[in-house]
């Protein structure tokens, strides 16, 4: 799966990250969501690797990339710290300047890398997600049903590491099959590698952590974007499946309107996981969104 593209690997300080580069143009770094792994673009990454270089890699504690320990805060899994490692990734392929396209936990990655590093990000495509803050704060008792993960994972330790860890692939299973389009819209091969990644010891860290900073440190760096007046500037894309909770639970254009300057968006007709759910439908947008770029 996703042969075609070169396996590379970067390390920034302890935390040694996996990716793989592919495809001739304007740099793209597309960032995956929980709990997958970069094969989750496997249905676009080689259409858009025509026009573009394609960069993709796993977050740290997913996929193929370490599960360092979170230290207080769970602060190295803070998204200030993912945007980082995403610099480092582009920076070894020599890209200082490149547009994303990144879904759920990435798109969260996403939104800090462009906010912390505006230098950085020309433009970007979130996929299924609003704001951290905006959407902790506007929490229904419907989205806390179908996103039941968002607070179990936060949950002091060790009682989620232990939980996943007595059965990571039926919680993997749980979590995404129980979505509009259910597990049927996953390819076997990638389904397999989703639960062979999640599998990998240390994994219960790597997600529980992600989940605690985006309740504690991510919110502080939020809050003080806000209060410093800090906008997202670049131009922003937001795509949402009609049939998930996010467009249910929130008014996602406003929610992304508080928090930048350049924003469009529309539901797609599908669930969450847009990139194998709606390929054609999220090749044509970004196709759209991305043609402006220049070498």
């Amino acid at each position: 799966m996703l042969d075609s593209f070169e396996r590379f690997e970067v390390v920034r300080g302890d935390v040694r990250l996996n990716a793989r580069r592919g495809g001739t143009g304007p740099p793209l770094l597309l960032l995956h969501g929980h709990p997958q792994s970069h094969v989750m673009w496997h249905r676009v990454a080689p259409d858009l690797a025509q026009h573009h270089t394609v960069v993709m890699m796993d977050l740290r504690g997913y996929g193929d990339s370490a599960r360092p320990e979170p230290g207080d805060g769970s602060v190295a899994y803070s998204k200030r710290e993912m945007a980082l490692d995403a610099i480092a990734v582009m920076h070894s392929q020599g890209f200082g300047r490149f547009c994303v396209l990144a879904h759920d936990r990435g798109a969260r990655v996403a939104h800090r890398l462009a906010a912390d590093h505006p230098h950085a990000v020309e433009r970007m495509m979130l996929l299924d997600i609003a704001p951290t803050l905006g959407m902790y704060e506007h929490t229904s008792l419907a989205f806390a049903t179908a996103y039941w993960h968002w607070f179990f994972l936060v949950q002091p330790p060790p009682l989620p590491e232990a939980l996943i860890e007595s059965d990571p692939v039926r919680y993997l299973r749980s979590v995404m099959g129980k979505r509009h389009a259910g597990l049927a819209a996953f390819a076997p091969q990638a389904l397999a590698e989703y639960e062979r990644c999640i599998s990998i010891a240390g994994s219960s860290t790597g997600i529980c952590g992600d989940y605690r900073a985006s309740a504690g440190i991510d919110l502080e760096h939020d809050r003080a974007d806000i209060a410093g007046g800090r906008r997202i500037e670049q131009p922003l894309r937001v795509l949402w499946g009609e049939h998930g909770a996010v467009g249910a639970s929130f008014d996602v254009l406003q929610l992304w309107r508080e928090r930048a300057s350049q924003v469009s968006g529309a539901a797609l007709p599908c669930g969450h996981y847009i990139a194998e759910e709606a390929p054609g439908l999220l090749l044509r947008e970004a196709s759209e969104f991305f043609k402006e770029l220049t070498p």
